[in-house]
């Protein structure tokens, strides 16, 4: 049995910039990652990250791996490849839970897992996941080259892609039968010179190109859409955390500190907000590995 101070669940942005400030304050911790980022489909089509100051363009997977080689620097640092399951409270009020055959327990967790992105069932779509298809402006929107930009609505949710994207390009919002958007809102889209498109969508081809049922086709720079999200870990329900219903899927309920409704438990990043990015991922777990910390010391 491995026993430590604290131990952080997921291994990405918000996890390691967690487990960063508890390793500064000389504690004892352990970072267990499945190696499953949810950015990781950029990564394999070369792609880059963007609006992260200091980083602005380079390689997600460079990004990841030079925090862990500063992380691992510290000496009471363990790194733990796996997935964490089977989570709960000990009689004696630790924090335990299993990975693979290795049983842990904590004084103090944190769960940094992330979710996973369910996307509409458009052919062709899953495969330009992170290449051509994407779901945050601000990350991706001025790669875009100020052309045409596709929205896929897959929710009402579409209709904030059709008034933000504009500014970075020229959009046409495909609803696919995904929703029908009233008139006040047609009109408040068409205020922004978005184009909307009522057809059924039958495939995307190419790099973007949005081929519709009755043959025309929309060749695009880059394309946009709402996926449905999902905790990628059972770790949080398992425990009892407090869950919220966000506009994309649900995430864990935490204070200004990032504690979770379950006593010296603790979340941080995209599993514990309605949306985020690479910055916002740092800046949750730097307050998180904070809290963490506070809380050892009551």
């Amino acid at each position: 049995m491995k026993t430590f101070d604290f131990a952080v669940i997921g291994g990405s942005y918000a996890g390691m910039a967690a487990a960063l400030q508890l390793a500064r304050a000389r504690r004892n911790v352990l970072v267990v990652d499945a190696a499953q980022r949810r950015n990781r489909f950029v990564d394999a089509v070369g792609g880059s990250s963007h609006g992260y100051l200091t980083q602005d363009g380079r390689a997600p997977a460079e990004i990841a791996a030079d925090a862990r080689e500063e992380l691992m620097n510290y000496p009471s640092v363990e790194w733990l490849h796996g997935t964490a399951d089977d989570a709960h409270v000990t009689s004696d009020g630790w924090l335990g839970f299993r990975v693979g055959s290795e049983t842990v327990r904590a004084q103090h967790l944190i769960i940094a897992t992330g979710v996973r992105d369910e996307l509409p069932t458009v052919p062709g779509l899953v495969e330009r996941w992170g290449r051509s298809v994407f779901h945050c402006p601000y990350c991706h929107g001025y790669e875009a080259d100020a052309g045409p930009i596709g929205i896929i609505a897959a929710s009402p949710l579409a209709q904030h892609h059709a008034i933000m994207l504009p500014d970075w390009g020229s959009p046409t919002l495909f609803l696919n039968g995904a929703y029908t958007p009233g008139a006040e809102e047609l009109a408040a889209i068409a205020r922004r010179g978005t184009q909307v498109e009522a057809a059924r969508i039958a495939r995307i081809d190419g790099f973007a190109d949005v081929v519709l049922q009755d043959g025309r086709i929309f060749t695009m720079n880059a394309l946009f859409t709402q996926p449905r999200t999902f905790l990628s870990s059972p770790i949080a329900e398992q425990l009892g955390c407090s869950l919220e219903d966000g506009p994309m899927g649900p995430f864990i309920k935490v204070d200004e500190f990032k504690a979770t409704s379950v006593p010296n438990v603790f979340a941080c990043g995209d599993a514990a907000r309605m949306a985020g990015n690479v910055t916002l991922a740092v800046a949750d777990g730097a307050m998180a590995g904070f809290g963490a910390h506070r809380s050892s010391m009551i």
